[in-house]
């Protein structure tokens, strides 16, 4: 019998929380009061009030300041149309910039020292134009944008005479046609 009055404890007990938590989410209805009927009375039309709102305006930026795309600073070895390690930092820079108004066209134009036949030179300072363009187009610049042409040695930024002048003159500049 001790088990049967067990069975009967715990079921009044679960039956008591069924109905204290069944009790307790019951939804209480809201009284709400009847209200009499709002008689409008008639007023003449008028159009709506238009507020005016203060628009604020992005100041126009400057129009950016177009780069003079003049550079010089690609220089070779002697007798050698290969761009030195060094050039690559100045072509990236180079690219960049070009990249940036795609329908400005440029001359790549190569130059030699005075060393070697005139021949030699012009061939060379073709090259070395050849050799920029090429950069470039890698790079992402439309070829279509870019013309390399060879002076030779006709056109020296420094004097021959020395190392030191004819490693200026070997270079290619790239001017903006």
């Amino acid at each position: 019998m001790n088990l049967s009055k067990l069975k009967l404890a715990n079921f009044i007990l679960a039956l008591t929380t069924v109905v204290v938590l069944f009790g307790a989410c019951k939804a209480k209805k809201a009284v709400v009061a009847e209200q009499p009927p709002v008689v409008e009375q008639e007023k003449p039309a008028q159009p709506a009030p238009v507020e005016e709102k203060e628009v604020a305006v992005a100041p126009t930026p400057a129009p950016e300041k177009m780069p003079d795309f003049n550079y010089s600073n690609i220089q070779f070895e002697f007798n050698s149309s290969i761009l030195k390690t060094a050039s690559y930092a100045v072509l990236d820079q180079i690219a960049g910039e070009m990249k940036k108004y795609d329908t400005v066209r440029f001359n790549i134009e190569g130059h030699a020292s005075q060393e070697g036949t005139d021949q030699r030179n012009m061939t060379l300072s073709v090259d070395r134009a050849n050799a920029v363009k090429a950069y470039l187009i890698n790079a992402g610049v439309n070829g279509e944008n870019l013309t390399s042409v060879g002076f030779g040695e006709t056109k020296p930024v420094a004097s021959n005479a020395n190392e030191e002048g004819r490693v200026l003159n070997r270079r290619v500049e790239i001017k903006k046609n």
